[in-house]
């Protein structure tokens, strides 16, 4: 564990990569908390266009993240198109604060936001190229701890952001701090990543077409994968939909217990990335994720059943060491799916992120119609078994780590 995280700080591409991530997360956990307030409140929109904008911006990211994985692939390095991808979010955020119109809400959000978060998927492209000559156990430990930094910020910042405007009469000033922010990643990527870091022109993979791109990932293979690995996913979206209704429904909890929860996970997420990290070199990505899947369904089970907060909080001490293998280990899982193509693997990262909220999305509403909130818990559980299983399944049922 330690020695991937001195590896991360010593390699200076992937020191590069560590931080432009922990200040990519920094705009989103700045600004995502508030984002349909602002729309719905401040600036306007309706429910639906709400749910239109966010649902196309969605799909847009995942389009322009299987693009830009392509023309990623093709440059001899990452590190001038992550410098117009910070610049986008620049634009994208600055324009929100500044213009305060609706119309220039729903453009920012679908044109230069949707393309910044491309970033995402590019950065973890990055570290995966950086990190090329270590073991394959290893380059999966630092795409969890690049992970890891996503999740610290998001312990840190939507606090301080909510102290900073708690006497502020509008909640537009969190889109300047984000704008901000993406400046920094900007700098950053200028400043602290090395030029090259794609490998030369013998080292990497012949061009290719966006629609062979695309011919690539629906490969069947691939895209079984990718369907279980979103099953897994679209747990954690399960749980974030009905487990603040649960405790104040069922359980009998206020609104205050809801974000002590939140709180608890986030901090037990964090920790035991780093152990999953430590785990993922003696086992395989697929049985450390199956195993902390397991775990996952024994914490929605237990949420389904869950009659008092005290019982949500013991049941969410299990869940948070689920979730943490299941934010990280898909991310070096997907990258190597298309090893050969960085760029257009980690795409894969949007895809799995859409799938999995769409498949949540859909057990909401089908549990809701049949049962309750316990029952789309339960739903859930399954969805994540059948994920795991068949990840297990599909490669073969493979235990230890590759050497």
């Amino acid at each position: 564990m330690l020695s991937t995280l001195t590896t991360v700080w010593t390699t200076p591409g992937l020191r590069a990569c560590a931080v432009a991530i922990f200040f990519f997360g920094f705009a989103g956990a700045a600004t995502a908390p508030y984002q349909s307030v602002v729309a719905i409140r401040e600036l306007g929109l309706s429910d639906a266009a709400f749910s239109a904008v966010t649902l196309m911006a969605a799909v847009i990211n995942v389009l322009v993240s299987v693009i830009l994985g392509t023309l990623a692939d093709r440059d001899s390095g990452y590190r001038r198109l992550l410098m117009w991808l910070a610049a986008c979010g620049i634009l994208g955020f600055g324009a929100i604060y500044l213009v305060r119109s609706p119309w220039v809400f729903v453009f920012s959000v679908l044109i230069p936001l949707s393309v910044y978060g491309g970033l995402y998927s590019l950065l973890f492209a990055a570290g995966r190229v950086f990190s090329l000559g270590l073991p394959k156990s290893e380059q999966a430990a630092v795409s969890s701890v690049l992970r890891a930094l996503i999740s610290v910020a998001w312990i840190l910042v939507p606090g301080l952001v909510g102290l900073a405007l708690s006497r502020s009469e509008t909640l537009l000033p969190a889109f300047l701090i984000a704008a901000i922010v993406a400046l920094v990643v900007l700098v950053v990527i200028k400043l602290m990543m090395p030029r090259g870091g794609g490998g030369d022109a013998s080292t990497r993979p012949p061009r290719v077409s966006l629609l062979v791109a695309f011919g690539l990932l629906l490969r069947l293979p691939v895209a079984l994968r990718v369907l279980a690995a979103a099953l897994i996913t679209a747990t954690l979206h399960v749980n974030g939909a009905v487990m603040p209704l649960i405790v104040t429904g069922q359980a009998g909890g206020v609104p205050g217990d809801v974000g002590v929860i939140v709180g608890l996970v986030a901090a037990i997420e964090v920790a035991f990335i780093l152990v999953w990290a430590r785990i993922v070199k003696t086992l395989s990505i697929v049985a450390s994720l199956g195993l902390g899947v397991a775990l996952y369904v024994v914490y929605l089970v237990w949420l389904a059943h869950a009659m008092s907060p005290a019982a949500v909080i013991a049941a969410s001490c299990v869940g948070g060491v689920g979730a943490a293998a299941i934010i990280t280990l898909p991310l070096g899982y997907l990258q190597e799916l298309i090893a050969d193509r960085p760029g257009l693997s980690s795409s894969l990262l949007s895809i799995n992120m859409f799938l999995a909220g769409a498949l949540a999305a859909g057990l909401f509403a089908l549990g809701t119609a049949f049962g309750g909130y316990p029952t789309v818990a339960m739903m859930g559980a399954v969805a994540g078994a059948i994920g795991g299983i068949g990840l297990l399944m599909l490669e073969g049922w493979k235990i230890r780590a590759a050497v």
